[in-house]
Order: structure tokens, then C-alpha cells, then sequence
């Protein structure tokens, strides 16, 4: 399940809930621009003993977006076969999706900070969607907060 929230601070995020284990989210917040070229944001996983943030993600406006792949698996919600997937043109950021039977979605979120520095991590959390309204719900969420308009 999605959430846009507006915090008490005005600030609009994102919160992604899987819906077998609520415990387990990825929220999107702290959106910033400095030209209309770019969008950046931070991402947030969270699970059981996990806190995991990437503080600058960026999304270009030439760059695949992450809305119409979001869009994508939205439309085909009566299934497909294999794994879809998607990065940022920086590779900080990835998401897989796979569909299981009974028309839900598993999407798991990568963050992966400097991926070519030694020494460098990684953190990954799966939440489960339903197949239709709620990956419909989820892209028109990020769209607007991508766009920074209220929804």
C-alpha cells in the first residue's frame, strides 16, 4: 500500500508498506531541484533491523524515469513471466519486480551509494503489492512527488 504524506514541516514523501509485512517500506522524501533539468530526492528502506538512506538520488529529465516502469507493471496486472527492472542513470537506485500468482507484485528496492567506490554497500527490501490499484496508486503517487505538485 502507498501513502502521500505531507509531513508538519509541508514536506511531501512517499511511503511504500508491503502488505505481508508492514514492518517493510521504502519512503521517498526531501525532494529538491536546482535547474529544471533534474530532480533530487532521498530514499529510505526499512525493515526488521535495517534503516538503510541514499540522501541524493537524482532522476533527469532525458533519463528513463522510474514513473512509466512503475506505469508499466501497473498496466500488465494480470501477469507476466520473469523479472523487469530498472536504475537510475547513477545505478544508486534499482527496483525488480516479479509477479506472483494471485495477482500480486513484489518489488524489491536497491540502494546502492558510490556503486563503483571500494568499500561501498548496498541494501535491499521486497515489498508486496496488489497487481492493479495499488501499482496504479503507487506510480501516480511518485509522479506527483516527482513533480512536486500536491496530490
Amino acid at each position: 500500500m502507498t501513502t502521500p504524506d505531507v509531513g508538519t514541516d509541508d514536506e511531501a514523501s512517499v511511503t511504500i508498506r508491503c502488505q505481508d509485512n508492514s514492518s517493510v517500506g521504502v519512503r521517498f522524501c526531501d525532494r529538491f531541484s536546482f535547474d529544471e533539468d533534474s530532480v533530487h530526492y532521498a530514499v529510505e528502506l526499512q525493515a526488521p533491523a535495517l534503516a538503510a538512506r541514499v540522501n541524493e538520488v537524482v532522476a533527469w529529465i532525458w533519463d528513463s524515469d522510474l514513473v512509466p516502469f512503475l506505469e508499466e507493471i501497473a498496466a500488465d496486472y494480470r501477469g507476466w513471466d520473469g523479472e523487469r527492472s530498472w536504475q537510475t542513470s547513477d545505478r544508486d537506485l534499482a527496483v525488480s519486480a516479479v509477479f506472483r500468482s494471485g495477482g500480486h507484485v513484489g518489488l524489491t528496492w536497491t540502494l546502492r551509494p558510490w556503486p563503483k567506490a571500494a568499500g561501498g554497500w548496498s541494501a535491499s527490501v521486497t515489498t508486496w503489492l496488489e497487481a492493479g490499484e495499488q501499482m496504479a496508486s503507487l506510480a501516480a503517487d511518485v509522479r506527483y512527488f516527482l513533480a512536486g505538485e500536491p496530490r
